[in-house]
């Protein structure tokens, strides 16, 4: 429980010896949209993911919240953890909390992983056209084309999420952190290994967002998923798990 009495939820996975991961995710996204990910990841990382506080099983912040408050979230769940560094991997709103922590807090983070995320809406790279059918909304996270081509597929994930617990109040108190929220001018501040990750097909945050951030963090590794979207972990699991560890191996 953090000190204003919200409670996050917290799971471990894998090694608690082997090198910590915390997992950071999307606005309104919860653990198991990390189901594809964590058994992989776990095999070489002790993975600790969360709900942040509005998601999943998480509280809902009891009022407004800035980035500085899901960043002492973070930290406060690798303290419980009895963990002093681990390597950060945030998509998008996750993303920008694990930019942030890594600039205000370099000695808790061993490497920093940036996934279809932006450094902030002032400077963020828009999207193009990004039309789906009515009443189909879920299309935009997906890359034109996939959930067609893998119905069963998306039909588990639309499944999972309707059986999450939602928090629209929550998701909103987000919004509004990263509207209050800018890293442009700070990104050539970052000094941990950094992988920019991203989805060639992401239509809700530009693929130009990953160029922009691999461009300005001094020495940052830019991988691209061919033919993913935003939902890259969920489309090309086992692509985005291999890069991420690949990168983890290399910087341990």
């Amino acid at each position: 429980m953090r000190p204003d009495g919200c409670r996050l939820y917290v799971e471990s996975h894998g090694d608690p010896d082997a090198p910590a991961l915390l997992l950071l995710g999307g606005m309104g996204g919860d653990i198991p949209g990390w189901r594809r990910n964590i058994p992989r990841l776990a095999t070489e990382c002790h993975v600790l993911a969360y709900d942040h506080r509005g998601n999943g099983k998480s509280d809902d912040p009891a009022g407004p919240v800035d980035m500085a408050t899901f960043v002492d979230d973070a930290r406060a769940v690798l303290d419980d953890a009895g963990v002093e560094r681990a390597h950060m991997y945030g998509q998008s709103f996750g993303g920008m909390v694990a930019l942030e922590t890594t600039l205000t807090d370099p000695g808790r983070v061993r490497t920093l992983i940036l996934a279809a995320t932006h450094p902030g809406p002032a400077h963020a790279v828009p999207v193009g056209d990004r039309a789906v059918p009515k009443g189909e909304p879920w299309r935009s996270l997906y890359a034109p084309g996939f959930p067609d081509a893998h119905p069963d597929h998306v039909r588990d994930d639309l499944a999972t999420g309707a059986r999450g617990v939602h928090h629209p109040s929550g998701e909103r108190r987000q919004w509004e952190a990263m509207q209050g929220w800018d890293a442009f001018e700070r990104l050539g501040a970052v000094t941990v290994p950094t992988l920019v990750l991203h989805g060639t097909e992401d239509r809700l945050v530009a693929p130009d967002n990953a160029r922009l951030l691999a461009e300005r963090i001094p020495g940052a590794e830019l991988y691209w998923l061919e033919g993913a979207g935003h939902l890259y972990h969920s489309e090309q699991a086992e692509a985005a798990d291999a890069a991420v560890l690949e990168f983890i191996a290399r910087h341990p």
